[in-house]
């Protein structure tokens, strides 16, 4: 019996400035752009140094925080961070630690992935960033998912935009908009984790 029910791809990220975010929702696009899929966007609370500070429950905008729950229920996902010195950001990698009863019962294990960036300098490590992300999704079993260079923009784009990913060069003030070459890539990411999630639940 066919669900009616769509599909639930999670796009989860963390944004200090809103880049990293005007990605994840570009990447959401691609995603509700194939029948029977849904975007499911999430956030991470920023984590502090100073042991008193705490995040609210609820974020004051934007997207809701994530929840575990929301990686049991969906059927793929995008994890998507800014760069800190060629790595995920630390408020990622705090709730990616926190998934070892997802490792354990294998949650995660068969669904599709994709990873996206932003930086503020063009070669501030956008690969090695995505790399980092992957690394954990690999050990739960994800399958991964890059960009091929069927689409024409990543031979053409001078700012962001990989094999390994969406990205974006936001600029060392964060300000520089998102390039159509690296919207294009963020939206056929998506709709490529979409179409891949929709044939792996139907195999």
């Amino acid at each position: 019996m066919t669900s009616t029910h769509p599909l639930s791809i999670l796009v989860l990220f963390y944004s200090r400035h809103g880049a990293t975010r005007q990605l994840a929702e570009y990447i959401a696009q691609g995603i509700n752009s194939v029948p029977g899929c849904e975007a499911r966007l999430r956030t991470v609370p920023a984590v502090s140094t100073v042991i008193e500070a705490s995040e609210p429950d609820i974020p004051a905008q934007g997207s809701p925080y994530v929840e575990l729950q929301d990686l049991e229920q969906c059927a793929g996902l995008a994890l998507g961070s800014p760069t800190r010195f060629g790595n995920m950001a630390a408020a990622m990698k705090y709730f990616l630690d926190g998934t070892a009863s997802h490792w354990l019962s294998g949650a995660l294990v068969g669904k599709p992935a994709c990873v996206f960036t932003s930086t503020g300098s063009l070669h501030g490590g956008q690969e090695s960033t995505l790399l980092s992300m992957m690394l954990p999704l690999l050990h739960h079993g994800m399958i991964f998912l890059g960009l091929p260079y069927t689409h024409a923009e990543l031979m053409t784009t001078n700012s962001g935009g990989s094999p390994y990913g969406a990205t974006h060069w936001s600029g060392l003030e964060g300000n520089k908009p998102i390039t159509e070459d690296e919207k294009r890539l963020a939206i056929a990411m998506g709709k490529r984790l979409a179409e891949t999630a929709k044939k792996l639940q139907s195999a």
